[in-house]
């Protein structure tokens, strides 16, 4: 069966792939940090970037400080991912869908794959998830 453009669910994952993916460019690193922290919390935050003290989360969203590199990477992630999934569905869904096991992913965590740095596994689950498969 061939996909087309006119498909109504790959144009619902495209387009909010889409605007997932323009948030997160325009976003600072801090509000990105603040993000997640308000809707994961720190803990989880923390556990996606590899950091062992989830105070450091805090500090990324006031500004105070920058994370490395690889923890910028796994923060812009984890929001497009989520993104994505709110786009689509809702913020609780989001939420549940990021922290929960999951199938397409081996039955791990999508938070817990990005913090391995598997970012495209869990977006191809993503978009998977929002075209209903």
């Amino acid at each position: 069966m061939a996909i087309t453009a006119n498909d109504p669910a790959v144009t619902k994952s495209a387009a909010s792939a889409e605007r997932a993916h323009a948030a997160t460019v325009r976003m600072s690193i801090a509000d990105i940090a603040r993000f997640l922290q308000d809707n994961l919390g720190q803990r989880l935050t923390a556990r996606i970037t590899n950091i062992s003290d989830p105070r450091q989360v805090g500090k990324w969203a006031s500004g105070d400080s920058a994370p490395r590199q690889e923890a910028e990477e796994r923060l812009r992630a984890a929001l497009q991912v989520f993104q994505l999934i709110q786009d689509a569905e809702s913020l609780y869904t989001a939420r549940a869908w990021l922290i929960g096991m999951n199938p397409q992913l081996e039955d791990e965590a999508p938070l817990s794959v990005i913090a391995d740095g598997r970012y495209r596994d869990v977006m191809v689950a993503a978009r998977a998830y929002v075209d209903g498969g």
